[in-house]
């Protein structure tokens, strides 16, 4: 079976459980999701993008971590740490909001190629810098995912509008709490994964360290979140300032990676 094919179906099976989920949304039954059997269907489609991921990220016995490979890795991480997450919280209904986009992610590289090989990868220190940061960007992809999702909580709290599928979520302060830990632990890999670079430089990517616009973007959202995480900690922000401010540091942790290979590979193709 073709790499494409697979693709599509992985698709087309990521689309179906996102109708499924959302129809048992709508129906109240958002637990089942939760910690039922049926939040175990998830794995099938996710066998098969994991398997997609393998193929094109090692194919030819290099290592490939385009833009589309690398967004596709960071959804794929995402949904995991979700199934993961919902054997201890009842988060069906963030597992279903991430569905669709997934269908979405799965099939972009293999309807655009790319040929974006990297050297130094047999390394101990390109693989630990690579793992913290692919596992860094997921956790603030979520956390930014949670922080959109408590604004429009808040914002219609003491509305009648509010859809089943945010109905599901936990209580806020448990979202909040979960918010929180996620940018801790985050904070921990970017912050990892920056000091690798800088001093594994050489022997991760051949050349001396420099400061670029990469270099800059990421450090100023590893700014952004410790200024969060000290405010939270000192001042006991959260709510809307905590919303702020993790999608501030996520926009920034956005332009450091994806926005810089975006240019480098779709724009410049190098």
């Amino acid at each position: 079976m073709s790499n494409l094919l697979l693709s599509v179906l992985t698709c087309v099976a990521y689309g179906v459980l996102a109708a499924y989920f959302w129809r048992a949304h709508a129906r109240g039954e958002g637990d089942l999701l939760s910690r039922g059997a049926a939040g175990h269907l998830v794995l099938i489609p996710l066998a098969m993008h994991g398997y997609l991921l393998v193929q094109d990220i090692f194919s030819g016995g290099g290592f490939d971590l385009g833009v589309l490979h690398a967004l596709s890795l960071i959804i794929w991480l995402t949904l995991l740490v979700y199934w993961v997450a919902r054997f201890f919280y009842p988060i069906g209904g963030l597992q279903t909001l991430v569905l669709p986009l997934a269908a979405v992610v799965v099939v972009l590289p293999e309807l655009f190629p790319s040929d974006h090989l990297l050297a130094h990868t047999g390394l101990f220190a390109f693989k630990a810098h690579i793992t913290a940061a692919m596992l860094a960007y997921s956790l603030f992809t979520i956390a930014m995912l949670h922080a959109v999702l408590i604004f429009q909580v808040e914002k219609r709290l003491h509305q009648a509008t509010l859809p089943r599928v945010l109905r599901g979520l936990p209580p806020l302060m448990t979202m909040e709490t979960l918010l929180f830990r996620m940018i801790g632990i985050g904070f921990v890999l970017l912050t990892l994964t920056l000091i690798s670079g800088i001093v594994f430089s050489e022997e991760i990517f051949g050349k001396a360290w420099q400061f670029n616009h990469k270099v800059l973007f990421g450090f100023v959202s590893w700014g952004v979140f410790a200024v969060l995480l000290w405010g939270h900690y000192l001042y006991g922000w959260r709510g809307r300032v905590a919303v702020r401010w993790t999608v501030s540091g996520f926009v920034f942790l956005l332009l450091a990676y994806l926005g810089s290979k975006f240019v480098i590979e779709m724009l410049l193709h190098r």
